[in-house]
């Protein structure tokens, strides 16, 4: 068996925050000890770029928290490992009427809280009613439609009609109801803990918080009372904060990591060629994209969008840093996705012509200064945000726009790009459901939180509320490509590119499955002897 080889970022006490569990000086030395004496290794490190911004993932939207949240939390429903297809989770079946304006669930019974509370109906609605009742919980709002007792707010009723059967009435149809179910951020939690969960969570799922180390590292413990008999087959998960990539990976090659994700596509070869390594390709269930705010100048002119449509190179994104392992974007919809309008004709790399539109603007070259927002760390659709800023920034001033780069953390990027304070930035989006309501509804809805470019069109809100109700799926991929071709029109954002993002682990890493939605459980990973 090949021996870990651990961190001495694991075995030196650091000043931390301790969430709960043992200090940091024992959960080193016991996950030292408990993979030194045992045949088979039953503790996980993973690398990644950031830290979670919080654990509680009705408040977030960011992958970080996610790949810890899907461990900690349970969902009513989940997705079948590498796929968007349904298969239950805490609810054992489904139906709904005929009309797909009420839905009803058979819950498991005999699962408890990992704080020793009963999970049962009651909880399910406590967890639905504490989510429609603020704008905080974005991921609500955005695909549910509004809070509360608002007209757009699809679920009109959650309804405990058994000790384990819950019902969902809903003002109108909705088709992607029951994949919505399935998503990261709705998560069942504990009732007793909603007011600590985003630094003490407690689910039903497979492992609990340890410790947690800002910025650093989090480690979670097998929950020995999980409902899935047998599982999970590891003891311990640390998910640990190394932002390089090449850091990474080295840390990767002297085994003091097992898997890892935001691999330079450029290091692919190198890993498979490692007899030591594996690769990973999570499907580019993707977009990665720059949002310019609609309601800001220069941005509120579509012609000045056009414009820099026109002026940037994807295609030299592609080769230089994702190595091929992407697709030009014409659309923020991914081809994978059904109701994908092909027949949109892509803005062309054209510098002349953005300079035309640029005219036409009322701007002269030279006269357009604006600020480039990148994050500071790799995402798994843009593994060289610094580069591909730099790169974007010389097409730019080609065009003569003047693009200054500015760069900022993680976590407060995101809290920038709600609010609107980054006129034009770096961001792209992987789709939670399969559906195509979670990337054009979700990013580009009027009033939707993760509408980055505060972009709103009445006629394109109207076709996505259609095809939410719509239940006939031929239909409802066409009014998708309506609503694609009139935001292509509006030029509201730059689609960059969708790209297979590559991981790598050790070889005798076993179970794991890379989900299309960025975020998957490790329930069933193991290691081979």
């Amino acid at each position: 068996m090949k021996q870990k080889k651990w961190l001495s970022w694991l075995l030196v006490p650091a000043a931390c925050v301790v969430i709960a569990g043992c200090s940091s000086e024992e959960g080193s030395s016991e996950g030292e000890d408990e993979t030194a004496d045992s045949d088979t290794q039953d503790t996980l490190v993973f690398g990644r770029g950031a830290d979670s911004t919080s654990l509680d993932p009705a408040k977030e939207t960011d992958g970080e928290t996610f790949y810890v949240t899907q461990q900690i939390y349970d969902t009513l429903i989940q997705y079948k490992p590498g796929t968007t297809e349904l298969e239950p989770a805490l609810a054992e079946e489904w139906d709904s009427n005929d009309d797909g304006t009420e839905f009803t669930l058979q819950l498991r019974e005999d699962v408890t809280f990992q704080d020793g509370t009963e999970f049962n109906a009651e909880a399910v609605v406590a967890n639905f009613e504490r989510w429609m009742s603020s704008e905080d919980y974005v991921y609500y709002g955005s695909m549910f439609g509004g809070y509360g007792d608002e007209e757009d707010n699809i679920i009109e009723n959650v309804e405990a009609t058994g000790d384990f059967e819950v019902t969902f009435r809903l003002r109108q149809p909705s088709a992607p109801f029951l994949k919505n179910l399935a998503m990261s951020p709705f998560a069942i939690a504990s009732p007793e803990a909603f007011d600590t969960l985003e630094e003490e969570p407690v689910g039903t799922g497979p492992f609990t918080l340890s410790d947690w180390r800002r910025d650093d590292s989090i480690t979670l413990d097998k929950n020995e009372e999980y409902w899935d008999e047998g599982k999970p087959h590891l003891n311990t998960i640390i998910f640990q904060v190394i932002p390089d990539n090449s850091s990474r990976l080295t840390a990767l090659q002297n085994g003091e990591i097992d898997l890892m994700d935001g691999v330079n596509p450029s290091d692919q070869s190198k890993i498979e060629n490692d007899e030591n390594l594996q690769t990973f390709m999570r499907p580019p269930l993707n977009v990665a994209y720059m949002p310019m705010n609609n309601e800001t100048e220069p941005f509120d002119d579509p012609v000045v969008r056009k414009a820099v449509n026109h002026a940037i190179d994807k295609e030299a994104l592609i080769n230089g840093f994702y190595e091929g392992n992407a697709e030009t974007a014409k659309n923020m919809l991914p081809p994978t996705v059904d109701g994908y309008n092909d027949e949109v004709q892509e803005y062309e790399f054209d510098p002349d012509q953005a300079k035309e539109l640029l005219e036409e603007g009322g701007y002269e070259e030279g006269e357009l200064t604006i600020d480039l927002w990148t994050m500071d760390n790799p995402r798994p659709y843009m593994p060289a945000p610094q580069k591909i800023a730099e790169s974007i920034q010389s097409d730019l001033s080609d065009i003569g726009i003047d693009a200054e780069i500015q760069t900022l953390d993680w976590s407060t990027y995101l809290e920038k790009a709600q609010a609107g304070e980054m006129p034009s930035f770096l961001i792209g989006w992987i789709g939670d459901n399969g559906d195509a309501d979670n990337f054009l509804y979700t990013l580009l809805s009027t009033g939707s939180g993760n509408n980055y470019a505060f972009y709103s069109n009445e006629e394109a809100d109207e076709l996505m509320a259609e095809a939410q109700a719509e239940t006939d799926e031929g239909k409802r991929a066409e009014l998708y490509k309506e609503v694609q071709e009139i935001i292509h029109e509006d030029a509201p954002t730059v689609p960059l590119v969708h790209y297979e993002s590559i991981m790598a682990g050790s070889d005798t890493l076993d179970g794991y499955i890379p989900a299309p939605t960025g975020s998957e459980r490790f329930t069933d990973v193991s290691f081979t002897e």
